[in-house]
């Protein structure tokens, strides 16, 4: 049984009008709700939300789901993680508000998660130093037809993401969607201000008007 989210950090939810969108920040594995906070004044001006993921690691911090190999959860615990996400999100974000969702490393992960299984909620999608869940899920099928616009971007010195991690999210975003591929030289497993200054141009046309 999956441990409920209990804890946030967000602005702007309160004087958020109907249907506005919503960035949703998805931290990595031993972070928490903390951690994304300062990406904010450099993207899109946007009402956002950052969750604390549910699971405590035995190295501290938090985790999405709970694992003995972090970049390789099975099917069956990531759906499982994936309904505990959907589920805050339900009860916690207006239903009408479309997502923008900026997941890093593990919290990536959850992006394509959350892309994977109800696309139509999802407005546009950043995947920072991110990787992908192996086999089938259930939008996968729907994806293929609607190949949403994607960032990715990842440092050419991250070593905490395996190369058979980034080859197979790769393959994935290049079959199930239109993807803004991003490498950078010199960085390791973080984010800098050129993956900012990228996310937000990506982020732009999905929020004119």
């Amino acid at each position: 049984m999956m441990t409920a989210i209990t804890a946030f950090s967000s602005a702007g939810l309160d004087n958020l009008e109907s249907g506005n969108p919503v960035a949703l920040l998805l931290h990595g594995y031993g972070a928490d709700e903390r951690d994304l906070l300062g990406i904010m004044s450099s993207l899109p001006d946007l009402a956002w939300v950052s969750p604390r993921a549910p699971e405590k690691t035995q190295a501290g911090g938090w985790g999405w789901y709970e694992t003995v190999d972090p970049l390789n959860p099975s099917k069956e615990e990531l759906l499982e993680a994936t309904a505990t996400l959907w589920a805050w999100i339900d009860s916690s974000l207006p239903e009408g508000s479309p997502l923008v969702v900026i997941g890093f490393s593990q919290g990536g992960l959850m992006a394509t998660q959350l892309l994977r299984t109800r696309p139509g909620r999802i407005l546009a999608t950043g995947i920072l130093a991110g990787f992908v869940g192996q086999g089938s899920m259930p939008a996968d099928e729907e994806l293929l037809a609607l190949k949403p616009k994607v960032f990715y971007g990842r440092g050419a010195e991250d070593m905490a993401i395996t190369r058979d991690a980034v080859a197979s999210l790769n393959g994935w975003l290049q079959s199930h969607t239109r993807a803004v591929t991003k490498t950078y030289s010199g960085l390791g497993h973080s984010i800098d201000q050129r993956v900012l200054q990228d996310l937000a141009k990506y982020l732009e046309p999905f929020l004119d008007g």
